[in-house]
């Protein structure tokens, strides 16, 4: 049988341990994915992706029950990992550079976060293509942090790129597509195109009257 040193087993847990984490329930998963770590570590090696893997995945769990403290050293360390293991132009240490750097971006430190942003993003389009939905979600991250940072122009024109490849990819009524076209329209609002932003604004509150009823949270901006 498998034992607590196997890899198969580690692949196991953090498999349920997402199942978990989607049905709404990270405090039983977090357990799950400390034990995948420490068997990977123990028989794979503290360098293995694998490892690393299983780091991200933790951290990411803590970012989402709010402890960003304690997330930002297990995705540095993911991220040393997989740059000497995979390459520094791959779409595994993208992954990190783009974790990593939501996580700083949830901490304040925006000016931290924007070059990690761009770098994700330059490899996500070297690696996975221009239009690949990866590389939207590199460009809308990094178009936030830009936002806040008040450069309305270079965020205005990554949430367009984003709005283009999910339009194309998911359509025009999609979930993802109307998140860029409501930052798209907060953008424009900072930025004083008033007229615009009220456009924009007026076509996600009709997608998502659509799609969730006119009584749903979404609906109402």
């Amino acid at each position: 049988g498998l034992g607590d040193d196997d890899p198969v087993v580690a692949a196991c847990l953090s498999n349920l341990a997402s199942v978990l984490d989607s049905l709404g329930d990270p405090k039983g998963a977090r357990p799950l994915y400390e034990r995948a770590l420490a068997i990977d570590e123990r028989v794979l090696g503290a360098e293995h992706p694998d490892t690393a893997c299983d780091l991200s995945n933790l951290a990411m769990l803590l970012h989402g029950l709010g402890d960003d403290a304690g997330a930002r050293p297990l995705l540095e360390r993911a991220f040393a990992i997989d740059e000497k293991a995979l390459g520094p132009r791959c779409p595994e240490t993208a992954m990190d550079l783009n974790n990593l750097a939501t996580v700083l971006t949830a901490m304040g430190d925006l000016r931290g976060a924007r070059p990690l942003f761009e770098r994700s993003l330059s490899i996500r389009e070297e690696t996975l293509g221009p239009t690949d939905l990866d590389t939207a979600q590199s460009a809308s991250s990094l178009a936030g942090v830009l936002h806040d940072l008040g450069d309305y122009r270079g965020a205005r024109t990554l949430h367009e790129r984003a709005l283009r490849i999910r339009e194309s990819r998911l359509g025009a009524e999609s979930p993802e597509t109307t998140r860029s076209l409501n930052n798209l329209a907060l953008v424009l609002q900072d930025a004083g195109d008033l007229a615009q932003a009220r456009s924009l604004l007026a076509t996600v509150v009709k997608v998502r009257e659509k799609r969730l009823g006119p009584d749903h949270p979404d609906t109402a901006l």
